[in-house]
């Protein structure tokens, strides 16, 4: 190579680092879409749309006016300091509904895991779900998480969706007074990218009475129109093992799957 062709080769080069990095520097960073529901199957999700329902009101209630539902309704509960992404951070202290909603941590340590904080309007939505759960003689539910802390670069005052907002719950087992389990995981007994509920719905298979039970309580739950989104393991992979509560401030949209 000549002298003259190896600085034209450099010179290209840099030219060409210098506008990979301008292209990098320049791409816009992908905005959240919050909400909109989920959407990770192929087949488009049917929503369903129920006007001035419970979920409507309880998501566009003020702090203030969510406690004072919260104390009347006789719920005990702690306030939470103020939490990264959740409007109205708080601490479940007794039943919701009739029903106690905790961590497999030991309670000596539930009072600090984080995954137990919820939004005080996603608790008004578990109190009202209570009325299902105790016709099946349910008196404690076991999950995963509530509220599940975003990157420490989201704006302590911006609020967030789902579970970064604590405004979803994951429950995987539900326990009875009797001493009698519902696993979600081993015995939901679903089938992938089948409806749970309504007329397309698949039954569970094997029918065992838990997968009925099970189907029973989710769709009860979506009929209540109390969550917005309540995913079952129908929905995907990620969802083999837990019940997905979810309310959604801001959409007049229903959806279970």
């Amino acid at each position: 190579m000549t002298p003259a062709a190896a600085v034209l080769a450099v010179l290209g080069f840099a030219l060409l680092g210098v506008t990979s990095h301008t292209a990098l520097a320049a791409k816009p960073k992908p905005k959240p879409h919050h909400g909109k529901p989920h959407a990770r199957l192929k087949k488009p999700l049917k929503l369903g749309h129920a006007p001035g329902s419970r979920a409507e009101r309880y998501a566009a209630l003020s702090p203030s006016a969510c406690l004072a539902e919260l104390s009347a309704r006789g719920i005990a509960f702690t306030r939470e300091p103020p939490t990264r992404g959740v409007e109205i951070p708080v601490r479940l202290t007794g039943a919701v509904g009739g029903v106690r909603y905790r961590t497999d941590f030991p309670d000596k340590q539930r009072g600090k895991v984080p995954w137990e904080i919820f939004d005080c309007r996603l608790v008004l939505s578990l109190d009202d779900f209570g009325a299902t759960l105790k016709a099946h003689s349910i008196v404690e539910a076991r999950i995963f998480s509530c509220w599940r802390p975003p990157s420490a670069s989201w704006p302590l005052t911006q609020r967030a969706r789902r579970h970064e907002g604590a405004l979803a719950v994951d429950v995987r087992e539900f326990r009875k007074e009797n001493g009698e389990t519902l696993s979600i995981l081993d015995h939901f007994n679903g089938r992938l990218g089948s409806a749970p509920c309504g007329a397309e719905a698949v039954p569970p298979s094997p029918a065992t009475g838990e997968a009925k039970e099970l189907r029973e309580i989710a769709c009860a739950a979506a009929e209540s129109h109390v969550f917005n989104s309540v995913l079952t393991p129908n929905y995907d992979l990620p969802h083999k093992n837990h019940f997905h509560l979810e309310l959604t401030p801001d959409v007049d949209w229903f959806m279970v799957r």
